[in-house]
């Protein structure tokens, strides 16, 4: 088993007048092919008034990550992070980062992603917004 925090944003397009995101960042344990057991959970919306360009979304994982302390390198999808090489994406972050790679790390952004997208409908119809 090894540790890692899988990382999602969900909303990264316009309502309204604005960019209503929800970033959820996962703290677990998994192997190959699963995942083991789950830490902790961080859970943060943004808004911005414009749509978010990739250093907003550095700066928005490593605000949401900040609140785990859970050793691991940070996974996230290679798109999150407009498709950019990895080593480039890698010189943006104060931790280390990668890309989803095996199937436990598929399966721990899919978990990120129900809790960064169910969170923020909720926020959504809480705020009355869509």
């Amino acid at each position: 088993m090894f540790p890692i925090i899988a990382v999602d944003i969900s909303g990264r397009h316009k309502i309204k007048d604005g960019y209503y995101m929800v970033c959820a960042a996962v703290a677990m344990e998994v192997s190959a092919s699963h995942i083991e057991s789950i830490s902790q959970i961080a859970i943060k919306p943004f808004l911005s008034p414009d749509p978010p360009d990739v250093l907003d979304i550095v700066s928005i994982i490593e605000l949401t990550v900040s609140e785990i302390d859970f050793p691991g390198s940070i996974i996230v999808e290679k798109g999150d992070l407009y498709n950019r090489p990895e080593w480039m994406s890698k010189k943006m972050f104060s931790r280390d980062i990668k890309y989803q790679e095996s199937l436990s790390e598929r399966l721990a952004i899919e978990f990120a992603h129900h809790i960064s997208l169910s969170s923020r409908k909720l926020l959504m119809k809480e705020l009355d917004i869509e």
